[in-house]
């Protein structure tokens, strides 16, 4: 299934990092915070959005609306809500 977000909007998929702590001990599911850096996979109709597909990008940490499409899990975010680009 293919979903194109309308207006300023974004589909991201979060990336999922092994939690550890500073001392590099595994964290168990529920001690994990939620993901804040994702990859954008669609982008909206908006001008003014100034990122592409395949870009890395951080997020608020509690924006958008999770959905799952395909057993896969995304965000669905406003323009707004990215705080920046991760740039390599």
């Amino acid at each position: 299934m293919r979903v194109k977000p309308l207006g300023e909007r974004l589909l991201i998929k979060p990336i999922k990092e092994e939690p550890k702590s500073a001392g590099g001990i595994v964290l168990p599911e529920n001690a994990k915070e939620k993901p804040q850096r994702a990859e954008v996979i669609e982008i909206g109709t908006g001008d003014d959005i100034s990122v592409k597909v395949g870009d890395i990008v951080i997020f608020a940490k509690y924006s958008g609306n999770e959905i799952k499409i395909d057993d896969e899990d995304y965000i669905l975010i406003d323009w707004n809500d990215v705080l920046a680009k991760i740039e390599k």
